[in-house]
């Protein structure tokens, strides 16, 4: 990893409370297992293994939830994007011995959200969490069917699901912009920074050390174990779990050629009088309707509506994606009337080709994971849980998800920047289209 880029201001960092003092890695040490990556997926599992009694140091390159996790829109959703139940537990099925690893896999991603919560209220986290369940609104009215199959399915494996009329959707928005949909109990919507600096003071507090501004060069494999060499010195470990993600370089041969960056674009209004923050999504719910070019909002503890979209080229960014945000925010929620943001910024999510989420073996005693398509919250959560299991222990087959040893590398991967232009042209397309 190099010295990470300037990165633009987001709201989160202007309001989550401050990160717990930390100092750069230096010289050399000893632990049971070494974390590379400060996000979600790391703190979560650093915080596991410390409470289990397990020595761990964590390295983040930048700043605690530097990356994605300090970045997102703050869902906190218990689905995969765009893969079903079923869907999981078929592709899943071929390589892992049937289905019963991938009804683990669909268990997992389906107790996620209800996980990221009771961490937060375990460890008195401030995080502005709010747990009034996630909707999914249908953007056209054949969609309504994909909502009856997604809750049909979560239904039948005892995930707190519901379907909503146009009317009962109409009253959780505050606008007749969809047509009905679907929603989980269990989600919700945080202050993704403050979890991120909040699991970090949480893990410390149970025993593990965290050093910022310590970036992973590469990992070596030494006679007295993996040695994670740093600028300043060199970290020896049993094990190591890589949970770089997104941001991942060149620590690990291949891993990065797994996914595809996919620069996602957030932002905040400034806060909205009473009046008109009554009237949408008034019970306080997160949202993210059925396009392929998503549609979400929720508030923050403040009175700003958070919101975002994509982008086909990256050009000229900052005053494209406000023009081309700011009307659809005139379009779905009109009582608004002028928009203006008062932060607007950007962070990478990763995607991988099948769209699922990945748990490598990097080499014996080596784990990482890839893949959150746009669902990394609570998902980045429940897996660094499950890494910290792999890592002090447990044998794989009892880990709630597949442990890969073949890394499902992209082909045309140096390609990836035209990939993801079509991509976002391809949602475009269809979501104008029964």
């Amino acid at each position: 990893m190099t010295t990470p880029p300037p990165m633009p201001p987001s709201l989160w960092a202007a309001t989550a409370p401050p990160a717990p003092a930390t100092t750069p890695f230096a010289g050399g040490a000893r632990t049971g297992v070494a974390v590379i990556g400060g996000g979600f997926t790391g703190l979560s599992a650093a915080l596991h293994l410390a409470e289990a009694g397990v020595p761990v140091t964590l390295l983040e390159q930048a700043e605690i939830g530097w990356g994605a996790s300090g970045r997102n829109n703050g869902q906190v959703i218990p689905t995969l994007s765009r893969l079903d139940p079923d869907e999981i537990v078929a592709a899943v099925a071929p390589e892992h011995g049937g289905r019963d690893k991938g009804e683990e896999l669909v268990g997992l991603i389906r107790d996620s959200a209800a996980l990221t919560f009771d961490l937060i209220r375990r460890h008195g986290i401030e995080a502005e969490a709010v747990q009034n369940g996630w909707i999914q609104p249908a953007h056209r009215e054949s969609r309504l069917r994909l909502s009856e199959k997604r809750a049909e399915q979560w239904g039948r494996r005892g995930a707190p699901v519901r379907l909503y009329s146009r009317a009962e959707m109409a009253a959780l928005t505050g606008t007749d912009h969809w047509f009905g949909g679907w929603g989980n109990a269990t989600g919700g919507r945080i202050n993704p920074l403050g979890l991120a600096r909040g699991l970090a003071a949480a893990a410390m507090r149970a025993g593990a050390v965290i050093h910022t501004a310590s970036p992973a060069a590469g990992i070596e494999k030494g006679a007295d174990g993996w040695r994670v060499v740093t600028p300043r010195g060199v970290l020896t470990a049993d094990r190591v779990i890589v949970a770089t993600h997104a941001y991942t370089g060149d620590v690990w041969p291949g891993l990065k050629r797994t996914i595809v960056p996919v620069r996602s674009y957030q932002m905040a209004t400034s806060v909205l009088s009473d009046n008109i923050r009554k009237t949408i999504l008034p019970e306080g719910h997160a949202l993210s309707d059925t396009r392929g070019d998503l549609y979400f909002y929720r508030f923050d503890a403040n009175g700003r509506l958070v919101t975002g979209g994509g982008l086909i080229l990256p050009f000229g960014w900052d005053s494209r994606i406000r023009a081309r945000i700011a009307e659809r925010v005139r379009r779905v929620f009109p009582q608004i009337g002028e928009v203006r943001f008062d932060y607007v910024w950007w962070g990478y999510v990763a995607g991988t080709a099948d769209r699922m989420p990945h748990l490598y073996e990097l080499a014996p005693g080596v784990l990482s994971w890839t893949g959150c398509n746009g669902r990394g919250v609570a998902l980045a959560v429940a897996l660094g849980r499950e890494l910290a299991k792999a890592s002090s222990g447990t044998p794989y087959r009892d880990i709630a998800a597949p442990v890969e040893t073949r890394l499902r590398t992209i082909p045309g991967h140096a390609f990836r920047a035209l990939g993801i232009a079509w991509n976002q042209a391809k949602f475009r397309r269809m979501d104008d289209r029964d």
